[in-house]
């Protein structure tokens, strides 16, 4: 197989995954990255020993395959944008865009132009989604009729050295963690068919309690508790939370109920964790083993993608499945504010399962 080249736009707080994700695999080579600002560009170029380039000389690279945008949520649009223009395969870190008609105008370029459009998140192509999708897929819980999905934190203040844009638009529990709930949701159940919501800001500011940012006052302007329901198009309802306003919780992060029993899924923000299946002969939790590897990290869509690209098969972590998603999510904060039921227009074929049993580095068998 043949490797790809990949470079990179942005060289923040999320690159260096990316720089570690990337190696790994079969099917790609992380060997350029670009900034705005060049000095920072060329200093992690330096580090990771890759090259530098300007974020104009990267896009007319002609040697380089695909770009991943990593750019902050509300440049995503924007820049995925000009990689598709410069006629690059283009991957963008999550959300796909802030709404709708900039989603829309992604994936119409894309195919405008005849190239793929990826998107984070892709931790679930890891051993820990992968294996709770071949549970489902093997029928050991039955058919699922119901899931419950929670994230609850106090906000990322307290760590992240530039955390205010998560409180700007674009930001928020929803738009920053939810792509990582919903993406799993999906990969386990299929599309969403309908959703509503609530949704409140309950604290006007945040102080900034980072070593970076210390003391510093972040103004709120996007939802920070999200609660919703989605009803799948294969009948399951889902119970789903976003939060950026509590102080600790014990509840599950993913759990799936099937008509033969239950499922609980890992935290998917990881690319492992430990599976548990639940069945109703005995009504004992048993840990599922895992059935794909967890030696996998940022980077496997992207990886996944380039397998795609020469292969013609579609690949998991889509724009297609990116775009389902940043449709669910402002269907949520519509339902909350005008208070009542948001059909989802889009839809999409169930991603591909992963088969199990590959080796580390490879996707295809």
């Amino acid at each position: 197989m043949k490797k790809l080249k990949v470079g990179m736009i942005g060289t923040g707080n999320i690159a260096p995954a990316y720089i570690r994700g990337c190696k790994p695999f079969e099917s790609i080579e992380l060997v350029a990255c670009a900034d705005l600002l060049m000095d920072r560009a060329q200093a992690f170029a330096t580090e990771n020993e890759i090259k530098a380039y300007s974020i104009e000389d990267l896009l007319g690279a002609e040697d380089i395959d695909i770009i991943i945008n990593l750019t902050i949520p509300a440049a995503h649009a924007e820049v995925s944008l000009q990689i598709i223009e410069a006629g690059k395969h283009a991957y963008s870190e999550k959300p796909l865009a802030l709404n709708r008609e900039d989603g829309k105008k992604i994936i119409e370029a894309a195919k405008a132009k005849g190239v793929r459009m990826g998107c984070a998140p892709d931790t679930f192509l890891g051993g820990g989604g992968q294996t709770a999708r071949k549970t489902i897929d093997d029928g050991v819980i039955g058919k699922p009729i119901a899931a419950t999905a929670f994230f609850v934190s106090h906000g990322p203040e307290g760590w992240h050295p530039n955390a205010g844009f998560y409180y700007l638009k674009g930001g928020g529990p929803l738009f920053d963690m939810g792509p990582y709930y919903l993406t799993t949701l999906i990969n386990l159940m299929g599309p969403v068919a309908r959703v509503s919501g609530s949704a409140s800001i309950t604290f006007e500011e945040r102080i900034a309690t980072s070593e970076a940012l210390n003391g510093q006052v972040l103004p709120v302007e996007v939802n920070t508790h999200i609660a919703g329901t989605l009803e799948f198009e294969n009948g399951a309802i889902a119970t789903v939370i976003t939060s950026f306003d509590v102080w600790g919780g014990n509840l599950p992060r993913i759990e799936i109920y099937g008509e033969e029993g239950s499922l609980s899924v890992p935290d998917p923000n990881t690319f492992g964790g430990v599976v548990q299946a639940l069945h109703s002969d005995d009504g004992a939790w048993r840990d599922v083993q895992l059935t794909h590897t967890t030696n996998i990290g940022r980077g496997a869509g992207v990886a996944d993608m380039a397998y795609a690209i020469q292969s013609g098969r579609p690949h998991r972590a889509s724009g297609a499945l990116a775009f389902h998603v940043l449709d669910i999510m402002q269907a949520l904060e519509e339902s909350a504010a005008q208070g009542k039921h948001i059909d989802i227009e889009s839809t999409l074929d169930q991603p591909l399962a992963i088969p199990a049993g590959l080796a580390d580095g490879v996707l295809d068998e």
